[in-house]
């Protein structure tokens, strides 16, 4: 194997600990870690290599970035997606003043949003 195989460009190497860290964010649920750490990877992503040139670790390397970037996006959206819905159903009133943050907000049923169905992300 050579060292040019091995090797990652230094910004795929700044968005996957930035990844890194929005995933670790997620997982402990904590919502300000996760607003920093999107902030954090927007400024990554703003500091985007020119895709010009036959670098094709580089692609690749920003493909899987990509990919992995839209499924913690998901996860994102479904954490919210079950905030809402909680909130919902324990303070109904109160769900219903407030803007969702991402969506479209269904209103509560009128049994207090506990039978309301599955709001998808």
């Amino acid at each position: 194997m050579t060292l040019a195989a091995t090797t990652t460009h230094p910004w795929i190497g700044s968005l996957q600990a930035e990844l890194d860290a929005l995933e670790a964010a997620l997982l402990r649920g904590d919502a300000p870690g996760v607003e920093q750490a999107s902030a954090a990877l927007q400024a990554v992503l703003q500091q985007a290599p020119a895709a010009a040139g036959p670098d094709a670790t580089l692609q690749q390397d920003t493909q899987s970035a990509a990919q992995r970037f839209a499924r913690l996006r998901q996860a994102v959206l479904r954490a919210n997606a079950q905030n809402q819905r909680a909130l919902t159903s324990l303070l109904p009133q109160q769900a219903m003043q407030q803007q969702p943050t991402y969506g479209r907000m269904v209103k509560p049923s009128t049994t207090g949003g506990a039978g309301r169905g599955f709001l998808t992300a």
